[in-house]
């Protein structure tokens, strides 16, 4: 079993701290770390062992602490998907690869889910899914390389998980991605409670992530592509007839970037 803890960076990033969760072994494995600073000094404090990087995508807030945190922990192994942009790997894991991380008693199936970036990988172990940037709390990550078609594809995949799958995104954006779903769909009395439990929790203090994909699938415009509320809506901003999930998905995408972000 593993325990799951965030360690916060930057603004609003989550390096997710993975170890054994009868503490039966000092080495622990760590996912995006974009910034070294908080890791050591969070290992330190625990007396802690690096012994695995788990990397989702190449930006900079998610891969930027490695070289660091190698130089502090030498013997650590890096996964990382098959892209030049991602120094520092010594595994380079895509597609139905299995990744044993030292210390950790499971072992992570890596989905392929680009759209995000055309090489964004995710890693699935005992319940839990690091999505990296490709679905938010409430939301879903930007098109950079990669296209709408794939994040489309990306995130129908990820919705057809078993809905108890705790999914643990790389960044603290749920209330405004709340927001965004609350215009697309303001009568979702799933997403009005929603959003008054994550306000009391940004009240004290507290991570809004990992949420359960069930309330995903109930709450997020970007799952729900072919609900007549949110194709509706979606077809209202496109201001046209929407052919596919893929073209609503789109259209919800397009409208929060250009309207909401």
């Amino acid at each position: 079993m593993l325990r799951i803890e965030p360690i916060p960076a930057f603004e609003d990033n989550y390096i997710w701290l993975l170890a054994d969760a009868g503490r039966r072994d000092d080495r622990v494995a760590v996912v995006d770390p974009g910034d070294a600073e908080p890791v050591i000094e969070r290992l330190r404090a625990d007396g802690c062992t690096l012994s695995a990087i788990l990397l989702t995508h190449h930006h900079g807030d998610h891969q930027g602490g490695v070289a660091e945190l190698l130089a502090c922990w030498p013997d650590a192994q890096v996964a990382a998907p098959a892209d030049e942009r991602i120094r520092h790997a010594t595994m380079r894991v895509g597609e139905g690869d299995r990744v044993a991380a030292p210390g950790l008693d499971v072992a992570f199936q890596v989905l392929s889910v680009p759209g995000h970036t055309a090489t964004h990988i995710a890693y699935l172990a005992d319940g839990a899914l690091f999505c990296g940037d490709t679905l938010f709390a409430g939301g879903c990550g930007r098109v950079f390389d990669g296209s709408f078609e794939q994040l489309a594809a990306s995130l129908r995949r990820i919705a057809a998980l078993p809905p108890e799958t705790l999914c643990y995104c790389a960044h603290e954006y749920t209330l405004a991605n709340l927001g965004f779903a609350q215009w697309v769909e303001p009568d979702n009395r799933d997403l009005l409670a929603r959003i008054a439990v994550a306000q009391h929790l940004r009240e004290r203090g507290e991570p809004t992530v990992p949420s359960p994909l069930s309330l995903e699938r109930t709450t997020n415009p970007f799952l729900r592509t072919t609900e007549p509320a949110v194709v509706a809506a979606a077809e209202a901003f496109a201001g046209s007839d929407l052919a596919d999930e893929t073209a609503v998905f789109t259209a919800l995408r397009r409208w929060k970037d250009e309207r909401y972000d």
